[in-house]
């Protein structure tokens, strides 16, 4: 067989891999890559990027759009480190992608050579695994590993350093067929002792609600949750992270829970007798962050791939360790063939008054343009068929409170991390991922200062992009936690200087719009939405405005508060 250098075996092992983007930047030590890539042009596409954090969000993107692992390509030292972002708020909300980084040579390893630092510690708790590859023979079986660790169990991040002398060094090349990794086996199906008292448990309840999250949309497993909620009669409430996995239109969904959740949700998690947690983890934002007084009422059932997010948290009374998608089949195949769902219709109304009686709303009664009325009118446009990809903060919350989600993977937002400069990066991967479909960020003014570079990257590769950005001349979110908790000193909140986002996009080759009254809302978005390419639609909004109900830090999920007179 003949012999190929590391670099030619990278290339070789991505396609093995069905890899056909790469979003990267050069550099030194990954230059005889780049000097290989060429040969490939025509069967994976690398998108030049500004910034590698830009890089490694759109690999994120990609990967929560498509559900295949990103791929992110980058040189040593402070390219590498560059990554750590992008990598931590993809690990944080279980996304996968691999990132391939340059290094020195290894004889030069520990030396503090040019542009070296330590990949392996720096991104080791950010990371599921990360290898150091020594010579060449064992690239491709790590980058096979890889992408199984990467793609299999709870999806997440792996970085995979590469020397220069294992890039340009020679052997034969071995791309494994199959992967087994020593203590490596993650847990697909569920225990049947723990499925058996999980049916007993469902068809006792009388106030049952299931707690979605973003587990659900992972491991595919809406059509087995509609069918479980539907026989059962369950309704459902979900996390950040979870809206899409069950479609919002269904009358059984609620709406989002948590610290911005609705009135209705967050009483039926502390009102219910059985809450059914399916790829959730119990986190602060969507508790409440008082755990022990999370459902004071309730048994839990949690259904969770990764061992260690059961009782973390929350102490629960039925764990099942597998994949929800494989775990839902389980239950549905032993529950039995009637189930007497006294109570649920009742449980049902009760809900349902909680709706009536605090529904998410907003009264567009203001000379300024309110955010909210902004995301409905984007909404009744879009009928729910745009791919959103919104960054971190007001506009967040309102995303989620006001666009309905009717399938998965069509809600893409920083969750764990809270991110800042994620959106606009990660919808360019998303737009790799489905390009046939409308993708469109929505980012505050002070997110998307933090990534605008790669609207040369956009432009560039002329992709069919909207950007909305709410420019409310403040961090948003940093302001009103500042109103209710910090008597409106509002220190460091407000930009005294801002780019004219309409110049910055035409600066950069795209289009720019500006609405600044509510009657030119839905004129420019139309506009935009319907002009092809990319397209920057800046919109002045009420800096004043604040999200609501909102869960103060600590508090439980019935000490919602609903308006500013609650603070008194």
């Amino acid at each position: 067989m003949a012999k190929m250098i590391g670099a030619q075996m990278f290339f070789e092992t991505l396609l093995h891999q069905g890899i056909d983007v790469v979003f990267g930047l050069p550099g030194g030590y990954v230059l005889k890559v780049y000097d290989v890539m060429t040969d490939y042009t025509d069967r994976i596409k690398h998108v030049l990027v500004r910034h590698e954090q830009g890089a490694t969000h759109m690999a994120d993107g990609y990967a929560r759009a498509s559900g295949k692992p990103g791929v992110v390509l980058c040189t040593s030292g402070p390219a590498a480190t560059n990554t750590v972002t992008g990598i931590a708020t993809a690990q944080m909300d279980s996304s996968p992608i691999v990132i391939f980084t340059g290094q020195v040579p290894t004889n030069y390893l520990g030396s503090d050579a040019f542009q070296e630092a330590d990949h392996i510690g720096i991104t080791r708790p950010c990371t599921k695994h990360n290898y150091l590859v020594r010579e060449p023979r064992d690239l491709p079986r790590v980058m096979k590993e890889a992408f199984h660790i990467a793609g299999t169990g709870r999806p997440s991040p792996v970085l995979v350093d590469m020397p220069k002398d294992v890039l340009i060094g020679e052997d034969e090349l071995v791309i494994p067929e199959g992967v087994d990794i020593k203590g490596y086996k993650p847990t697909i199906k569920g225990n049947p002792s723990q499925i058996k008292r999980a049916v007993e448990m469902l068809v006792a309840a009388k106030r049952p609600v299931v707690y979605s999250g973003g587990g659900v949309i992972w491991s595919e497993a809406t059509a087995e949750l509609l069918e479980l909620c539907h026989r059962l009669q369950i309704p459902v409430a979900s996390t950040l992270m979870g809206l899409g996995g069950y479609p919002a239109s269904d009358p059984l969904f609620i709406s989002m829970l948590g610290m911005h959740g609705s009135y209705a949700a967050n009483m039926t998690v502390t009102e219910s007798d059985l809450v059914i947690s399916i790829g959730g983890r119990f986190d602060d934002r969507a508790t409440g962050g008082k755990f022990e007084e999370f459902a004071p009422n309730a048994e839990i059932i949690h259904i969770d791939i990764d061992p260690s997010s059961i009782d973390k948290n929350i102490t629960v009374e039925c764990p099942i360790v597998g994949d929800a998608k494989v775990v839902l089949r389980q239950i549905l195949d032993a529950l039995p063939g009637e189930v007497d769902l006294e109570g649920r219709e009742s449980w049902l109304r009760r809900i349902k008054d909680w709706e009536d009686r605090h529904p998410l709303t907003y009264n567009q009664g203001s000379e300024k343009i309110l955010t909210t009325y902004a995301i409905d009118t984007l909404y009744k446009i879009t009928k729910g068929e745009a791919i959103i990809v919104s960054d971190v903060g007001q506009h967040q919350m309102w995303v989620a409170q006001f666009y309905k989600f009717e399938r998965p993977r069509t809600h893409l937002t920083s969750g764990g991390l809270g991110t800042m400069g994620f959106s606009f990066p990660a919808a360019m991967g998303a737009k790799y991922a489905r390009p046939d479909e409308t993708v469109i960020c929505v980012a505050g003014d002070g997110s998307f200062q933090m990534n605008f570079q790669e609207l040369a990257t956009a432009v560039e590769n002329n992709l069919d992009l909207k950007i909305i950005v709410f420019n409310n001349r403040h961090h948003g979110m940093v302001r009103q936690w500042q109103t209710m908790f910090f008597e409106s000193n509002y220190s460091a909140s407000r930009f005294e200087v801002l780019p004219d986002f309409v110049k910055l996009a035409e600066a950069f080759g795209a289009r720019g719009l500006k609405a600044t009254k509510p009657e030119e809302l839905e004129p420019t978005l139309r506009e935009g939405l319907n002009t092809p390419g990319i397209v920057l639609m800046e919109i002045e909004v009420d800096s004043t405005e604040m999200v609501y109900p909102m869960i103060a830090p600590g508090g439980t999920m019935d000490e919602m508060i609903m308006m500013p007179v609650d603070l008194a």
